[in-house]
Order: C-alpha cells, then structure tokens, then sequence
C-alpha cells in the first residue's frame, strides 16, 4: 500500500512537471522552425501522446486480439473530446483559429466518416488497413504543405513586429524528448498506484476500468493540454486533441488491422462506441462555429459552459458503460 502510495504521489508531480517541460519544448520547436503552435501540437504532441495507445495496437494485434485496438482507440477519442477539452475549458477558455475550424476539424470529421464507410460491415479487413494508413499519410503531407504555404506570411507579419525570443532547438527538442518519456512513465506509474490502491480497499475491477484505467490512457493528453492551456497556447492544446484523434482513428486502427485482420467486431462497436465518437466529432465542430465578437474579431471556441458541458457528456458515457456491463 505504501508503494501505491508513493507511485500515485510521484507520478503526479512527474505528470506536471513533465507536461509542463513538454509544452516549453513543442513551444521552442515551434518557434526555431516557424511554424504554427497548432501544427506542431497536431503532429508532435497529438501524435506523440497518442504512443501508449500505439503500443496497445501492436501488442494486441500480434496476440490475436485486435479488437482491443478498436475499444482502445475510439474510446480514447471520445476521452480526448469529452473528457480533455472539457477539463481544459474549466481552466482556461477554449479559443480556436479559423484554421481548425475551416479545415483541420472537417478532416477530423472526414476520417470518422471513412472509418464509418469501412468498418460499417463489421470488419476491417487489411485493405481496410492500408487504406487508413495511406490517408494519414496523406493527411500528414497535406498539413504539411499547408503549412509550409503559410510559412511566408507568418514570416512577414513577424518582421513587421518584436523578434520573438528563441529557445535553443537543442534544448527545446531535448524536453520534447524527455517530457514526452516522462509523461508516459508518469502516466503508467500513476495508473498502476491508484488500481492497487482502489483493488486493495474492494473497488470492483469494472468501477477501475471505467474509471482509473479509461482516465489513464487518456493523461498523457490531457496533461499536456491542461500545460498548454494555463500557458495561453490554445492552439497546442486544439491540435493535441485533433492529431491524437486523426492518429488513433487511422495509424492505431489501421497497423491493427494490418497485422491481424479484425473480424465480426464487437456489435458494442458499431451501435455506441463509433456513434458516440461521430457525435461528439461534429459537436466540437458546430460547438467552434465563430458566435461572437472580440475586439472586433469573431471568436471560435467555447468556455466553462461548454467544457462542463462536455464533461457532462464524458460522465454519462461511463455510466451507460457500466449499466451495459453489468
């Protein structure tokens, strides 16, 4: 019990401080290159965060159990949107560029509906598979291109203001690095103290798995967002949310089915898990649509309502989770 104890402790001063070492590094990255915060929390720390799910991909594909890549990657979606964004708004508004909302979340809202179109038969077969890896391919090119695109006119508007201070890119790849470990280990150490702790005092391994083990998968994003969020980088924590998502959707799906086809999934999957992750995907579309104005400017994104609201809806998801298991 005093070991639980002490893993729960440690791993969350770890959780903090490593996302927080996490942030300043995707932050830095992004400045020595010029490139957006979005992009950068879309393909670095979204995709990034989203290894302990590819790690469960793997392993049960070659187990022969790649259903457990399906639950693991969509219920970690409906984590990321219901859950993350909606504990980041409780700390700090939500506010999301133009640029999400015009493109980066209809892409999120496309790759829902391939994954619908493919998996509608119950199977997702390895032509399914490469399919979905080669649209995360192209996805990722086309980011990138948009970017690179974009890259001159932030290069303009930044001469014609105060240099930004840069942070060495050793120094700053070095915590991307190291953050991004101890995010993982910290997550793992915090999960693996609080399932002793709860088993020891007679929680039932359901009540664990819907609570402590769901939220755990999920800490690596959300701790990293909260980190961006009290840092006023809304645009990291948007694009963690996004990246994780488009890469669960496609890369942790698609090498699951790639090494071991899945067939007759899980009737669960098709009438509540991908519906429920659909929904949720064009409620944070139609919940950014730009409905005020700030300084002039109309603004996107959603406050303390919206994110308790969100949370509401994490929270009734679990609950129709434990009545159907029981």
């Amino acid at each position: 019990m005093i070991l639980a104890i002490v893993a729960i402790v440690v791993g969350l001063v770890l959780l903090v401080w490593s996302a927080d070492r996490f942030v300043d590094g995707a932050v830095g990255v992004a400045q020595f290159f010029g490139m957006s915060t979005f992009l950068i929390g879309m393909l670095v720390v979204g995709f990034g965060t989203s290894a302990p799910e590819m790690v469960v991909s793997v392993l049960s594909a070659l187990n022969d159990t790649p259903q457990l890549a399906l639950g693991n990657a969509y219920g970690s979606n409906i984590a990321n949107i219901a859950l993350i964004l909606g504990t980041t708004a409780l700390i700090a508004p939500v506010i999301v560029k133009k640029q999400a909302v015009k493109r980066d979340i209809p892409i999120l809202i496309a790759t829902t509906v391939l994954t619908i179109v493919l998996v509608k038969d119950g199977n997702v077969s390895l032509f399914d598979g490469v399919v979905l890896l080669l649209a995360f391919v192209a996805i990722t090119v086309f980011n990138i291109s948009m970017e690179l695109r974009d890259k001159r006119k932030r290069k303009n508007e930044a001469a014609e203001s105060e240099p930004a201070e840069k942070v060495s890119i050793v120094k700053a790849f070095a915590w991307l690095l190291v953050g991004l470990a101890l995010l993982i280990a910290s997550s793992r150490m915090l999960v693996w103290g609080a399932v002793y702790m709860a088993q020891a005092l007679g929680v039932s391994d359901l009540l664990i798995g819907l609570t402590i083990v769901a939220v755990g998968t999920s800490l690596p994003e959300l701790a990293s967002s909260i980190a961006a969020a009290r840092r006023g980088e809304n645009d990291l924590a948007v694009g963690n949310v996004i990246g994780s998502n488009i890469f669960n959707t496609l890369v942790v799906v698609g090498i699951a089915a790639v090494i071991t086809p899945i067939k007759a999934m899980d009737a669960e999957v098709l009438s509540r898990d991908l519906p429920i992750m659909s929904a949720l995907t064009l409620l944070l579309f139609f919940i950014c649509i730009p409905f005020k104005k700030k300084n002039g400017k109309r603004v996107s994104g959603f406050g303390r309502i919206g994110g308790a609201f969100f949370l509401s809806l994490y929270i009734a998801y679990l609950v129709l989770l434990g009545i159907q298991s029981v």
